[in-house]
């Protein structure tokens, strides 16, 4: 059991919890324009953020509203990196204008399940990534042993590796997909078994029964899953009584 964990939220989608779920994590990943969040939801997630003493984070995805980022675009690969450039630079603008920088990035739907097997989608993040007046100072948010994680490390970027409190998994360790009724873990009790279980037992038991191994240094809550701020709450009581500190990566 590790004596600290980050619990991270995607924020600053329009979900409307962000106030009750930013003094219960230690990270925020904030929309940035690309599937979802303007510089006014920016500005109030970071000041939120800021008032909780919460890491703020980016979280560029695919330009695409209409589908909340989570289908895969057909894009030259200099548009995604600019597109993704773009996002990450105006989320550190109005951070730095507010005293606060992006300490971290995490992509956004598609744009995250691309990186998990396709080295080529991982590159391209990180061109992006790279390319924002961040660059290599933040820390990359990847899921264990996935391509992003892999060619993250390989360019010498810090990287913690993501798990999912409130998501089912496949027995490969992808996500279960969105399309499917059970891919989402809506029970807090659930989900806060889900989190010491990757703490304590290095992994979790997957929806067709298989125990796979995910060795994890921030948990995420979707700040759109139904009850999210019970989940994030639940989540934290349990770490508490399993003396397990919460704290972003760089603290």
């Amino acid at each position: 059991m590790p004596g600290s964990i980050d619990l991270n939220s995607d924020l600053g989608e329009g979900a409307g919890t962000d106030a009750d779920i930013m003094p219960l994590i230690s990270s925020a990943n904030i929309a940035c324009g690309g599937h979802a969040g303007n510089e006014s939801t920016m500005r109030a997630a970071v000041e939120l953020a800021l008032r909780n003493k919460v890491a703020i984070g980016a979280h560029p995805g695919y330009p695409d509203r209409e589908r909340f980022g989570r289908v895969a675009l057909e894009m030259p690969q200099r548009d995604l990196v600019e597109s993704i450039r773009r996002q990450i630079d105006l989320l550190v603008g109005i951070a730095s204008r507010l005293g606060a920088r992006v300490t971290h990035v995490k992509a956004h739907g598609a744009l995250y399940n691309q990186a998990e097997r396709d080295p080529a989608a991982a590159r391209t993040i990180l061109f992006g990534i790279q390319a924002a007046k961040a660059g290599q100072d933040v820390v990359v948010f990847a899921p264990p042993g996935s391509a992003m994680y892999e060619e993250a490390k390989a360019t010498g970027m810090a990287v913690a590796r993501e798990g999912f409190v409130d998501r089912a998994y496949e027995s490969d360790g992808t996500l279960r997909p969105r399309s499917l009724g059970d891919a989402l873990i809506t029970d807090p009790s659930a989900a806060a078994a889900q989190a010491l279980s990757m703490l304590e037992k290095g992994g979790v038991t997957t929806v067709d029964g298989p125990f796979i191994t995910l060795q994890v240094e921030t948990l995420c809550i979707h700040g759109d899953t139904p009850g999210a701020a019970e989940i994030a709450r639940a989540v934290r009581e349990a770490l508490a009584r399993a003396n397990v500190k919460i704290a972003s990566p760089r603290s």
